[in-house]
Formats: structure tokens, sequence, C-alpha cells
């Protein structure tokens, strides 16, 4: 697989993470308020993960690649925060948040490598 096909199916993948966001929030309780409020947290901090990665796939150098980036593993991170409180403290059961969870817990992996790796390539062209 090359480069550009393994960036469309990556891009498919973080689409997928943003519609299992969605359709989870969907089934949240909007009566009550809690779930109300940290769902739409969730949906945004969880749904940007992908529209940040589509930037980052068409950054202009890498370093406008590391910092977007590192904003998707940051914004998968607030959705893993946001899932335990619905967890923890809304009583929504580990069944239902996680596979989401874990979905961004391989994301943030994914992230956090391809970061590393392009700071190493510019720091191998660096020293060159």
């Amino acid at each position: 697989m090359n480069t550009e096909e393994r960036k469309q199916e990556f891009r498919g993948r973080t689409k997928a993470f943003a519609g299992m966001i969605i359709r989870f929030y969907m089934g949240l309780d909007k009566q009550r308020e809690e779930l109300r409020v940290i769902g739409r947290q969730l949906i945004r901090s969880g749904t940007s993960v992908a529209a940040n990665y589509r930037e980052a796939s068409r950054s202009r150098s890498n370093e406008e690649f590391v910092s977007k980036i590192d904003l998707c593993c940051q914004e998968a991170d607030e959705t893993q925060l946001w899932l335990e409180l619905l967890r923890d403290e809304c009583g929504i059961s580990c069944s239902k948040t996680d596979p989401i969870w874990k979905e961004a817990d391989e994301l943030i992996s994914i992230f956090v490598t391809m970061s590393k790796n392009t700071k190493a390539k510019k720091n191998l062209k660096l020293e060159t």
C-alpha cells in the first residue's frame, strides 16, 4: 500500500470515528442536562479528529503536519475525557463507551507515532 492509499484509508478511519461519536450522541437522553452538555462537548472533540486529520493530510510543510496531527491527538484525548465522565459520573454503561474509548486510544497511538516519525525525518534532514 502506497502513502496516498494509506492516507485515504486513515481518512476513512477518522471519518468512521466521527460517525461513531455522532451515533453515540444521538442515543443519549437529551432530557438530562448533564448528558446534553457533556454530549455536545464529546461531539465537538470527537468529530474534530477527522476534520483536523483532513487538514493534516493537506499540509504544506512538516511543521504544519505535526501541528495538525498533535491537535488530532489532543482532541482524541479530550474525547476520552468526556467518555470517562459520561461513564463514571452520568451512569452511561461501559458497553456503550468502551468501543469509542478504545478507538480513540488507538488513534492517539497512531497520531503520536506519525508526529514522532515526522519530527525524526526533519531532524535527519537537518543533520545531513
